[in-house]
């Protein structure tokens, strides 16, 4: 995946993030799934600022969801194999991917797409 899907891929993200607010590390936390580069990572708020997705105050992410949300029943696509998760590196024998219209994003195991979404 090159720079510029990873950024589409990251504001993706961020437009479908379920909670209204997030700190910067948990924003960052989330952005780790797709790349761990911090000047990428930067450029990944700077876009979703500049397109609306969010906004920055004072240390905080605010969302601008307007409706965008993950549907579990038609994004996420569980799949059987030998998997690690992107987010905290277990084992997994079902991988859940995230269809975004810039790509996939995954796999992860039941409890961190959850996290990865701010779902809980």
């Amino acid at each position: 995946m090159d720079r510029s899907e990873r950024i589409e891929l990251g504001v993706d993200l961020l437009a479908h993030l379920e909670a209204d607010e997030l700190s910067v590390a948990e924003a960052v936390d989330r952005i780790e799934t797709v790349t761990t580069n911090p000047t990428l990572t930067r450029e990944i708020l700077d876009a979703a600022e500049l397109r609306g997705v969010i906004e920055r105050e004072e240390g905080r992410i605010l969302t601008r969801r307007g409706g965008t949300f993950v549907r579990f029943d038609s994004q996420v696509v569980r799949r059987e194999g030998e998997f690690t998760c992107r987010r905290c590196g277990a084992g997994l024998s079902t991988g859940h991917f995230v269809r975004f219209e810039s790509g996939e994003l995954g796999p992860f195991g039941s409890s961190c797409i959850e996290k990865v979404l701010g779902r809980s």
